[in-house]
């Protein structure tokens, strides 16, 4: 079973305030705070780029897809993901 670490990002906010262990202690911050955000699964000890390309969910074409810009700041669709509003699943 593929580990992972819960990331949650604030509407607007340039740093993600917190990383989690489990979904259920991210979401008790979250509602705890009355937050507004994204809460992302990520794969533990890999890349989002990577995860999606060894998925074959994303496929390099452009040159760009291999810079260190677009590898770094990444993201898919397809990670596990919820958006709160006040603390709660929107």
């Amino acid at each position: 079973m593929e580990q992972k670490v819960f990331v949650f990002h604030s509407s607007g906010a340039q740093f993600s305030g917190g990383v989690f262990s489990s979904k259920d202690k991210a979401e008790a911050w979250i509602l705890k705070h009355k937050l507004s955000g994204m809460l992302t699964g990520y794969p533990l000890d890999n890349g989002a780029y990577d995860w999606a390309v060894e998925s074959e969910l994303f496929t390099p074409k452009k040159e760009l897809h291999y810079s260190a810009s677009f590898i770094g700041g990444f993201t898919s669709a397809h990670l596990e993901h919820y958006h709160y509003e006040d603390g709660i699943n929107a």
